[in-house]
């Protein structure tokens, strides 16, 4: 990354009808989080590799019109259900490391999620939300 690159950090909120608990495990079990954690409506998820321990990391491979597209990170906090950090990169789109914190509160009968993402080049700062509502609607149809 340049000194002129410019980074920002976006914010994304969902209420799922869902106990913390159920949204925080999906975030951490391959089996369901292949099936809407950085999946696209149009790729088929090809590989799905996850180390649930702070220090672990993960590797989900979505295979779209036969580009293999791998999203990178370790983990560096885990509070179950409350809190999940983790460095995010896509090194097919950009060396950069990224942050992600993702905070569960309860409220009602479900919860309320709120995702934090740090290090976002400008450039994508109107497409990053985009992308992360796309999959915590994803979240919201495993959980449900």
């Amino acid at each position: 990354m340049t000194d002129a690159a410019k980074t920002v950090t976006v914010r994304v909120a969902h209420r799922f009808a869902a106990a913390p608990e159920r949204v925080f495990d999906a975030w951490l079990d391959p089996e369901r989080a292949s099936r809407w954690l950085f999946a696209t409506p149009t790729g088929r998820m090809a590989r799905a590799e996850i180390d649930p321990r702070v220090g672990g990391r993960f590797a989900f491979v979505d295979r779209r019109d036969g580009v293999d597209v791998e999203h990178v990170g370790e983990y560096v906090e885990i509070d179950r259900p409350r809190r999940l950090v983790f460095t995010f990169a896509v090194p097919m789109y950009s060396p950069l490391v990224t942050t992600v914190t993702i905070d569960i509160a309860p409220s009602g009968s479900g919860c309320e999620l709120t995702l934090t993402h740090e290090g976002v080049l400008a450039e994508y700062a109107e497409n990053t939300p985009k992308g992360w509502r796309m999959i915590l609607d994803g979240l919201a149809s495993v959980v449900s």
